[in-house]
């Protein structure tokens, strides 16, 4: 049974590492190699750090125009992801959003102007 379910990992590796290499090899064709968020700009030396981010987070729509995708460093891709993550947690910046207030001050006002 182990042996199997380590076979069907290598074997989903494997499809998604050959997936990678050619929408990554696209993109790096046709676009400029510049991360789009922190405009750093990248040669052969260090291109392993740049990556290509799905703009709709799904890794299988790799349309051959590269409008799903955009080239974002290594950082500037992991800033994104977790933006994306705390965003489904429902954060705003990192931090949990403000509660809404329940105290009305100025709900007897009205009353208090009408006894004058």
């Amino acid at each position: 049974m182990s042996e199997k379910l380590d076979r069907i990992v290598l074997e989903a590796r494997r499809a998604a590492d050959k997936r990678a290499e050619g929408y990554r090899e696209k993109a790096l064709k046709i676009y400029p190699w510049i991360c789009g968020r922190c405009a750093r700009t990248f040669t052969h030396t260090n291109l392993r750090e740049l990556t290509v981010h799905h703009r709709d987070h799904n890794h299988d729509n790799n349309p051959s125009d590269g409008s799903n995708w955009e080239l974002l460093c290594l950082y500037c891709h992991d800033n994104e992801h977790q933006r994306q993550l705390e965003a489904s947690q429902g954060k705003v910046d990192g931090k949990q959003p403000a509660a809404a207030a329940t105290h009305s001050p100025f709900a007897g006002l009205e009353g208090l102007l009408k006894k004058r």
